[in-house]
Parts: C-alpha cells; structure tokens; sequence
C-alpha cells in the first residue's frame, strides 16, 4: 500500500491537485512548450554532425570543438533541479519565458561567433538557458492537466524527448545539405531564432501563471552541493576525448560524496519543516517515482549513445554524408513518435507493462540492427535494417513517454518543477555516459583496423547492457504492482480467528 502524506508528512500522490477549472487555453499552450523543449533538446544532438566543419571553418583543435557538444550539455544538466525548484518558488510561466528569450539569444551568438573563443561560451549560455527552460516544461503539464488528460499530455512530451533525440543527425544533416557554401553550419544556430521568437510571443499569451504557495524558499547550499556534485560526475565523461577519464577519475568518488551530503543536508532541512531543493520524500512515498527515475536513467546510457556510434559508422565505415547517415535511422525516430503518443493514451489503462514491452521491443530492434549489420551485405544495409529499427522506435515510444507519465503523475503539482528537473538530470548523466562510453568503445575495437562491423557490434552489445538493466528494473516494479492489486487470500487459522468468522460460530 502506498504511504499517504498524511501519515508521513511527506508529498503524498496527487498532494495539492485541486484546484480551478482546467484552463481552456491548455492545449494551445502545451504545444508552445513542446516547441520549445524540442529545440532544446535537439540542439544537444544536432550539432554533432556538423563538427567537422565547424572545425575546418574556425580552425579549432578537436578538443576545442567537441566542447561545443559537451559544454551545452554539461551546462543543461548543471541547470535542471535548481530551475524546476525556482520555477516552483517563483513562477513557472516567467522563468520558461525568460529562458527561452535567453536560448534564442545565444542561438543568434553562436550562429555568428567569429572563432572557437566565443562560439564554446555562447553555447555554454545556450545550454544554461536551455536547462533553466527544460524542467518548466513538465511542471506545466502536471499544472495545467489532471487525470487522464495528463496522460495524453506526457505522452506529446515523452515523443518530443524520443523524437529530438533521434532526427537531431537527420536534421543537422538536412540543415548542412540545404545551406551553401562553408558557412552553412550555422545554420543550425540561427534555425532556433524565428522559432523561438514566435514561441515567446505566443507563451506570454497562452502560458498560465503559477500561483505561488507563499514559500519562496531556495536552498543555496543545496544548489552549490547538487551543482558542484553532477559537475564532479559529468567533467571527466565531458573531456572522455581528451582523456579525461583516465587523468580526472578521482572527480567520480568526490561527486559521489558531494551528492551523499547534498541528500543529508536535504533530510536535515525537511527534519527543520523546511523547504529543500529536492525533497527526499519524492524518492520515499511518491508511488512510481524512484523506480521511473532509476528506469529514465539506465536507459539512456543506452538510447544516447548509439546515435553517435551509428554516425561514426555510416559516415567514416561506409562513407555516408551526413543526410544520408541520418536518413539511415529515421525508422527509429518515426516508430517512435507515433509510438509515444498512443502510449500517452494507453497509460492510465496498462501502466509499468507498456515500459516493460516498450524496452523488449528496443532491445529486440537494435539487437537485430547490430546482427544485420554485421553479418549482411552492407550495400542493403539500410534497407535491411529499416524494419527493425522501426521495431526497435516502438519499443522507445513505449519506454519514454510512459515512464515520464507514471514517474511523475503522483508528484504534488507544489514540487513538480523540482522533480521533473532530478528526474531530466538522471536522463542527462545517464546519457553523458553513453555519450562518451559507446564511443569510446567504438575507437577502441577499431584501433587501427577497419573492422567498422566489429567496433559497431561491441558499441552496441554495451547499449543494449544497459537497456536489459532498466528492463530488469522496470519488470521487478510490474511484478510488485501485481501482487499489491492482488486480493489477500487468508489461510484458514486467520478466517477462524476473524471477528466475523467468531460471531456466526
């Protein structure tokens, strides 16, 4: 049974749900947050197709390049809890409008840096922004919807975060193919601007207010201990190109012991009745909350991962130009999407079995991908692969949007800024670590071979490790939901010994 807040003092499930008539505007204005959360998202993954140009054109080294991927979303993952607690504290509906001018500002910046010196600190800001608008998004929808609206809601939300995460190479591919001459990548910056613009112009009409509850409290040393600690565990895998893991390992046990004090110092503030950065109690009596942030997380280490190591082989093993790389798994992202917004509506009815099925249908999906593209002839490679990557998109719209939905549909709307901010920042470590393992591992198996088919195989035998760990996770919390919804059946000495049982004896 799950704890009531009553009876522990904590956020207990749908804690401060009522509320006014739902805001007949709140369809309108949840795409304009879609919006907005898509570029945000995709701009962690589009740009990576146009390093080498990038490179090429403001003669930086590849250090100093790759930092224009690693530092936005090192900046982005830095920003998520502090923003969903302001937002919280202050107003959601000011602090995504900021944010958001702010992200199309940068965006101008780093389409017109000059050189490396200020495109790396225009796309630091821009990943700031981006961090400070991400976690708004999510705390929107729980204050906007209810019921079984939420669900279809986080289910637009779960398809943006599947879908920016796989056509961000197909986009910046099409981007590069369409502008001309050398200068055309940025255009990848300058695309968010007109966007963004009118994303602004419209949330200041459609976006609705936070009301706030009179506790405008923010943690400043939670801030710092949360900061300094996801900084700690993200550095080395940020400068994994450069060597960081090798020469910077001792930053992981100190970010593990900064996030240790950081949750007793969160404990010690709830103990004072207190308002903490990221209450603790999420973890404890919020049904589903634990289990979808740990599920969030395991997968993608997996799912991040794999678009890069998928370029890497298309385009240096095969040959393909960027568009063409991308146009190689689109059937994932278009499984996906259509995927996501069925399981949207399906939650509600079904639950944690649509996670569990959605993961057996990814790992089954890229598990046939890595088989074909090893032993297949490669000049059908992408014919060949089309079907189960598409399989393999289904199982990911069955994964993202219901986690996101079951992980966060009990948090009390007071909190959701904050717990959809930790619950992005699992999402963010998790795929910094793939993000730099898979590739990683890429480069090692080749070493100076060009058994592209074996390096993709072990690249991807390592993603789908990860993605058998969340299903395990995510198969044990099915099975318990199961037996609590189960009827107790009582032996025969507990039926005899029962009041009711006494008085007709």
């Amino acid at each position: 049974m799950t704890t009531s807040a009553s009876a522990t003092g904590g956020p207990g499930p749908g804690a401060g749900e009522a509320g006014p008539e739902p805001d007949p505007r709140r369809w309108r204005a949840l795409w304009v947050t879609l919006v907005a959360g898509f570029m945000s998202l995709l701009d962690v993954t589009i740009v990576a197709v146009a390093l080498p140009t990038i490179q090429r054109d403001l003669q930086a080294s590849p250090a100093e390049v790759q930092w224009v991927v690693s530092g936005y979303a090192l900046a982005f993952a830095l920003a998520l809890v502090t923003a969903g607690r302001l937002g919280d504290a202050l107003d959601r509906r000011r602090i995504f409008l900021l944010a958001l001018g702010a992200f199309v500002l940068f965006s101008a910046a780093c389409g017109a840096a000059p050189d490396i010196t200020l495109l790396v600190p225009a796309r630091l800001a821009q990943g700031l922004a981006a961090g400070f608008m991400a976690p708004q998004n999510s705390a929107l929808i729980q204050q906007m919807f209810r019921g079984a609206e939420r669900g279809r809601a986080f289910g637009f939300f779960g398809a943006t975060v599947g879908i920016s995460s796989a056509v961000g190479p197909v986009t910046g591919g099409a981007i590069l193919a369409l502008a001309s001459g050398e200068q055309g990548w940025r255009w990848i910056f300058y695309v968010n601007v007109p966007i963004g613009i009118l994303a602004v112009l419209l949330g200041r009409r459609l976006l609705p207010r936070t009301r706030r509850s009179g506790r405008g409290h923010v943690d400043v040393p939670g801030v710092l201990l949360l900061g300094l600690g996801v900084l700690a565990l993200m550095y080395p895998l940020v400068q994994a190109d450069s060597g960081g893991i090798g020469h910077l390992w001792w930053l992981f046990p100190a970010g593990v012991a900064l996030l240790a004090v950081f949750v007793r110092w969160q404990r010690r503030l709830v103990a004072r009745d207190v308002q903490p950065l990221l209450d603790p109690r999420l973890f404890t009596t919020v049904r589903g909350y634990a289990v979808g942030a740990g599920v969030g997380t395991l997968y993608f280490i997996g799912f991040s991962g794999v678009w890069l190591v998928f370029a890497l082989f298309y385009q240096r093993g095969l040959g393909y130009s960027p568009l063409r790389s991308g146009l190689a798994v689109t059937p994932f992202a278009l499984g996906s999407a259509c995927a996501a917004v069925v399981a949207g509506r399906l939650v509600d009815r079904f639950g944690r079995v649509l996670t569990v099925c959605g993961l057996a249908g990814v790992i089954a999906g890229l598990g046939g991908t890595a088989l074909l593209l090893r032993f297949a002839p490669l000049d059908a490679a992408v014919w060949l692969t089309a079907p189960v990557l598409l399989l393999g998109g289904i199982g990911s719209g069955f994964v993202v949007s219901p986690n996101i939905t079951m992980t966060l549909r009990d948090v009390p709307v007071r909190m959701a800024g904050a717990a959809g901010g930790a619950l992005q920042t699992g999402q963010r470590l998790g795929a910094a670590v793939g993000t730099a393992a898979l590739p990683g591992l890429f480069y090692v198996v080749l070493g100076g071979s060009s058994d592209y088919r074996g390096a993709l195989g072990v690249a991807l035998a390592s993603a789908l490790a990860g993605m058998l760990a969340s299903l395990a996770l995510a198969a044990f919390d099915w099975r318990r939901d199961r037996e609590k919804r189960r009827p107790h059946r009582k032996c025969p000495d507990e039926v005899a010994n029962s009041p009711v049982h006494a008085r007709h004896s």
